[in-house]
């Protein structure tokens, strides 16, 4: 099972990134997948949650109308795509496989929102 997210960076106030994960070793349609962050010293939170067929998305009240998850299941790929970023963005970011009850996490990648 593998979980490989990119797309992470330097970027400053106000712009864009868009963060890929793609996955392999098990059937990724039937997974659910969500994004989540955590920031130096803090957490592990929520960003936001895609269902199987992408659907049903949910997001954390901080990225609403900002974070865009998506996904191809043709391609094994989630993506966030971030508008808009703000230095409360800087966190390292990862995806994770939900299928109860497994789940999967990849090992992150780094987005830093700086002038």
């Amino acid at each position: 099972v593998q979980l490989v997210e990119s797309g992470g960076g330097l970027v400053q106030p106000g712009g864009s990134l868009r963060l890929s994960c793609v996955v392999s070793g098990f059937t990724f349609s039937r997974f659910a997948m969500s994004w989540y962050r955590q920031a130096p010293g803090k957490e592990r939170t929520l960003v936001a949650t895609i269902s199987r067929a992408g659907g049903t998305t949910n997001y954390a009240d901080s990225v609403k109308g900002r974070f865009t998850i998506s996904r191809d299941n043709s391609k094994n790929t989630v993506y966030l795509e971030m508008n808009s970023l703000k230095p409360e963005d800087t966190a390292v970011y990862y995806c994770k496989a939900i299928y109860y009850p497994s789940e999967y996490w990849g090992q992150g990648t780094q987005v830093t929102v700086s002038s």
